[in-house]
């Protein structure tokens, strides 16, 4: 695992708006308090996701980017980029893993933040489809794409962006973690990013107790005293 110290820039693919904060906002908190850069790349708009049938589908994406960038905003990431593809049809696709990759290229992170590409039948809702899929191609852009100067030639051909190799890649919603960071102090935080996307979250009069009770999980399987709270993840050696 690198050391924090070698660690400036990191980059996190979802495939979702909101879920790197239910994931792993304690952590983004954590390292944008240290000073890291983090950068947000969302692959589709959630347009198929909320419970209100009277907002016009055609809105849902506009409101769930405004909600993304406010939850931002309260872990201290201004850096968002939506590739606007549709929610509920995310395949592996080569235009999917040239997105990535551009992304990749253009931010150069030392780490990544990804989702779980295996299915994780102890929590079936971190293995939505699209979270599968998204997982899929970002760690295909990280290997072998992003670092292939031959890959997506127009990548550097048209837009000037070099081949870039990844170090280390981090997998949230993983059913193998082998690492926690412990999020306790950054629980409210989190907690307020996850209100930011009101559109997802309102309706859950539980959320603190869901989430408390999912995070003291994670801590407790890690070994951590009793009332802290954990995040999971899968640390991999990418360079």
């Amino acid at each position: 695992m690198l050391d924090e110290a070698q660690i400036e820039r990191i980059l996190v693919v979802t495939a979702h708006p909101d879920d790197v904060d239910f994931g792993a906002g304690g952590t983004v908190a954590a390292w944008t308090s240290a000073g890291v850069e983090v950068s947000y790349c969302i692959i589709t708009d959630g347009d198929a996701g909320g419970s209100d049938h009277d907002v016009p589908r055609s809105e849902i994406p506009g409101i769930r980017r405004a909600e993304q960038t406010a939850a931002g905003a309260v872990l201290g990431v201004t850096d968002i980029r939506f590739l606007g593809y549709r929610d509920g049809e995310l395949t592996v696709t080569h235009e999917l893993r040239r997105d990535i990759s551009r992304v990749i290229r253009q931010v150069r992170p030392q780490r990544i933040l990804i989702q779980s590409p295996d299915r994780n039948w102890k929590r079936i809702y971190a293995s939505h489809p699209d979270h599968l899929a998204a997982g899929e191609a970002a760690i295909f852009a990280v290997y072998p794409d992003a670092r292939n100067p031959f890959a997506h030639p127009t990548l550097l051909q048209d837009e000037g962006l070099a081949d870039w190799a990844v170090p280390e890649v981090w997998v949230f919603g993983t059913p193998t973690p082998n690492h926690v960071v412990d999020i306790t102090d950054r629980f409210d935080q989190k907690l307020d990013a996850l209100h930011a996307h009101a559109s997802q979250t309102a309706h859950m009069a539980d959320l603190a107790d869901r989430i408390r009770g999912w995070m003291a999980m994670q801590a407790e399987e890690a070994g951590l005293p009793e009332g802290r709270l954990a995040e999971a993840f899968m640390v991999v050696d990418t360079a």
